[in-house]
């Protein structure tokens, strides 16, 4: 049986950048599991543009050496913002390959709470047991899908985390539903491989990033005033970017201004650029679709003013709705200890859940941290505090940790 001090599930920006920090005390066996950039490479279309910009987009290293312009330098590709998506995993890969040459693509498809930390047994029987283990798996298994849509076969209905590739549905007539980044930029890709795209949403408006206040700022007066209503991050509007930039001030709030800091930050919104790409596809405002039904090989949808179209499929751009329960690795057992709210996990310092050892990362830290965590940029905040917590315990527990590390972690 193979033992390993922390168990990390996840190989995309959140898990990898968790491995690098780690590895930095010595004397402590990191163990990291998954395939890399996966989420990215399978679940995402080709010719997707990343909605964050170059500065937000880093994956965090501890050394800061492993930025996008390394890559950039090192691999000779033509790279610029935003940034491509097969350029972003080819990126993904570069710093996997120089941080976690040995990532163990394994599945794990059980976690068990055990006397010493925690039992991960693989897909062929294998067991490991670590004491400490660190979630990193990402979105995939939060797809939200609304109740109107249930029952329908995935060639009438899928979600746009469904497709690598749109060309199958040239000279087709699909119905995007949504108002967001995926759903937006899925109908431009559709509408320019040869599809008949119509959007539906249900808000009254297009949230477009960097509209015409931010751009003022941003042009107009300046790039020290700009500085001081925008942080780096990339992360919500004037003001509140440099707010959402600091979960440990977030943290500090009332849960209702964290609330709302979080849905002012991570309301469903597009990529400017989208714009000129969106102006010949038809966008129904302030329309939800009340039901759907499959007519032979296609669907009619009802909207709720009564009208009805009849479509080859319908795309839903509908995002994700973190639970954690909703994770099949963790046995019923675990799932049930970890203290939630509406699904999110419950976190202390460190990212650690309500049963000590366990680590969750990324999109289900929402809730503790705040929107940071939405986006690749929360790596920088997430495995310092990681480190940090870690390399606490690891140093009560008698390994050795350099004085440097807790330089650089603080």
């Amino acid at each position: 049986m193979t033992k390993c001090d922390v168990a990390i599930l996840g190989a995309g920006p959140y898990g990898l950048s968790a491995t690098a920090h780690l590895r930095k005390i010595k004397g402590l066996d990191v163990r990291t599991f998954g395939e890399p950039m996966s989420f990215w490479e399978r679940h995402m279309p080709a010719g997707m543009l990343l909605r964050s910009g170059w500065a937000a987009t880093h994956i965090a290293d501890p050394n800061q050496s492993l930025t996008l312009d390394a890559y950039k330098a090192a691999s000779s590709n033509h790279l610029s913002s935003p940034v491509p998506l097969d350029r972003f995993i080819d990126y993904g890969l570069w710093y996997q390959r120089r941080v976690v040459p040995d990532v163990d693509r394994r599945k794990i498809v059980c976690i068990e709470s055990d006397s010493k930390g925690f039992r991960l047994i693989l897909e062929k029987g294998e067991t490991i047991l670590a004491r400490r283990v660190v979630v990193a798996a990402g979105i995939s298994s939060f797809v939200w899908r609304p109740p109107e849509f249930a029952g329908l076969a995935s060639s009438l209905v899928s979600h746009t985390s469904e497709h690598r590739q749109l060309n199958k549905f040239v000279g087709k007539r699909v119905l995007v539903v949504g108002s967001g980044q995926s759903a937006l930029e899925s109908a431009a890709l559709l509408h320019e491989v040869g599809a008949e795209v119509e959007v539906v949403t249900r808000a009254h408006g297009i949230n477009w990033l960097g509209g015409l206040v931010s751009r003022t700022i941003h042009a107009g007066l300046g790039p020290k005033l700009s500085k001081i209503l925008y942080a780096s991050t990339d992360v919500g509007p004037a003001g509140i970017s440099q707010v959402v930039a600091r979960p440990d001030l977030v943290r500090r709030f009332p849960r209702a201004v964290q609330d709302w800091l979080r849905k002012r930050s991570i309301r469903p919104a597009g990529a400017r650029w989208l714009v000129a790409r969106l102006q010949n596809v038809p966008i129904k405002l302030g329309r939800s679709v009340v039901s759907a039904a499959a007519v032979g090989e296609r669907v009619r949808v009802k909207l709720d003013i009564g009208s009805e179209r009849t479509v080859d499929h319908v795309l839903l751009g509908t995002g994700y709705r973190v639970d954690v329960t909703k994770y099949s690795f963790f046995s019923p057992e675990l799932a049930r200890s970890i203290s939630r709210f509406e699904g999110y996990p419950r976190l202390r310092e460190g990212f650690e859940t309500s049963v000590p050892g366990l680590h969750i990362l990324g999109a289900p830290s929402i809730w503790s941290f705040g929107p940071l965590m939405q986006f690749v940029v929360g790596t920088h905040y997430t495995s310092r505090s990681l480190l940090r917590s870690i390399a606490g315990k690891a140093a009560v527990n008698q390994v050795p940790v350099t004085g440097s590390l807790i330089a650089e972690a603080g």
